[in-house]
């Protein structure tokens, strides 16, 4: 199974991992959610990793990627970690419609950063956004499709809103976590009814 497919659509980090001057801190933890167990990770910039259907083996998978990136095993706890659990649990929760979690980026770059950056900023709770409008809002008009590629290297799910991008013939488009999971998430918001069962 690829990257992409065991952690639910973030991007596969760098292969080479950093030498041990460039070692950095990095902790986890699983968090239960009504959409399923989500893998957080964090390091002391910020939040960088949410991964869906975090059961055990795709929670090794995504624990071992992470130790080779980030040059070695992960602390016990990063205050970012906390922050992040308290804020998906609040959002679950309906509580909390904006996430102010630091967001540590290291796992993406590029068209693919931008794109998410554009997001993150631009498409608030509650509301979605076209493929082809954010390959506009990036100043690349004809990047529609690239866009539903960043969607799926998104590092950062749920809190990095990728389940607001929907298809512009009305349909909601694909995603890394199941349509399922983001039906429930945009019903959450408000966007879709609610499932009846």
């Amino acid at each position: 199974m690829t990257y992409a497919e065991q952690d639910s659509g973030p991007s596969t980090p760098p292969e080479a991992a950093p030498d041990a001057a460039a070692r950095r801190d990095w902790a986890w933890r699983r968090l239960s959610t009504p959409i399923g167990p989500l893998l957080l990770a964090a390091t002391r910039e910020g939040l960088v990793q949410v991964v869906f259907h975090a059961d055990e083996r795709t929670t090794r998978g995504a624990l071992a990627r992470l130790e080779q990136f980030f040059g070695g095993p992960p602390l016990a706890e990063i205050p970012h970690l906390t922050t992040a659990g308290a804020e998906l649990s609040a959002y679950f929760a309906g509580e909390l419609r904006s996430f102010t979690v630091p967001l540590d980026w290291s796992l993406s770059s590029g068209f693919n950063a931008r794109v998410l950056h554009a997001l993150a900023d631009g498409v608030p709770y509650g509301s979605v956004v076209g493929y082809q409008d954010l390959a506009d809002r990036v100043g690349e008009p004809g990047a529609a499709r690239a866009v539903g590629a960043a969607m799926g290297s998104n590092p950062l799910p749920v809190v990095v809103p990728c389940h607001r991008v929907v298809a512009s013939d009305g349909g909601i488009g694909g995603f890394g976590g199941g349509l399922e999971t983001k039906r429930l998430l945009l019903a959450l918001e408000g966007v879709l009814p609610a499932p009846l069962f």
